[in-house]
């Protein structure tokens, strides 16, 4: 029984590590960068576990499987679980406690709806890469990138509102997050540290692995940073000149 298992495998190098058999379900197949379709060389640098010209329904079969992608999917769906629950917190714990009004409730909802549409849409795209229907691919490929966009915009929906809402002093937190967010583009943009390890961080540690992280902690940062300055503004309110703006 071992070695029928050991047969059905595919084998990955995972670092300095000797090869380790990883069980693959039928109709499942990782390929090597070589062997994958133009659409998909994005990164030389990482050099197998590719999965390719798979149906739909072995797409999401292999949410389940090792893959160069299983990082980048699985980080931002847990993510999307992380920003639903923090929703579900601050709608029945963290605003009410803080006195918030009706527009807290509805920047809030705004800001953390974006951020989850932003995960699921990633989610999405990686998980549909490997679809054996080009067009397939890239409308999951634009709906990223649109999902990008609304999570850009719910920092900004909730930033404008409240971190400059009576003065300047919060702007530093706004700085953290815009390094966060440059420094996950510049490993997405370098392809470090895959660039000086060819083939050792195809399952983990790739670049755009460490941007998908990054972009869960930005967004966690803002979200933190929309509920201090929100908890601040009601135990401080704004001095009465601003009124008369």
């Amino acid at each position: 029984m071992h070695q029928k298992l050991l047969k059905s495998a595919h084998y990955i190098e995972l670092g300095s590590y000797q090869y380790w058999p990883v069980l693959v379900p039928r109709g499942i197949r990782l390929y090597t960068y070589e062997q994958i379709p133009v659409s998909l060389k994005d990164n030389p640098y990482i050099t197998d576990g590719y999965r390719a010209y798979l149906p739909s329904r072995l797409c999401i079969k292999s949410l389940f499987i090792l893959s160069n992608e299983t990082v980048n999917i699985w980080s931002h769906l847990l993510g999307f679980f992380l920003f639903f629950t923090l929703g579900i917190y601050d709608m029945t714990s963290v605003l009410p406690s803080a006195s918030a009004s009706r527009e807290d409730f509805v920047i809030c909802s705004i800001c953390l709806f974006c951020f989850q549409v932003c995960m699921l849409c990633s989610v999405g795209y990686h998980l549909f890469s490997c679809h054996r229907s080009e067009k397939t691919c890239r409308r999951w490929m634009a709906l990223d990138y649109a999902g990008i966009s609304v999570g850009i915009l719910g920092c900004y929906v909730s930033g404008v509102f409240y971190a400059f809402y009576c003065n300047n002093d919060f702007a530093p937190r706004v700085l953290v997050m815009y390094v966060i967010a440059v420094l996950a583009f510049l490993f997405y943009v370098s392809k470090v540290p895959e660039r000086y390890f060819p083939g050792q961080l195809n399952y983990l540690g790739s670049s755009h692995q460490i941007w998908h992280i990054l972009a869960v902690v930005m967004l966690y940062w803002w979200h933190q940073s929309t509920v201090y300055v929100m908890q601040y503004r009601h135990s401080k309110p704004c001095p009465d000149y601003v009124s008369h703006l």
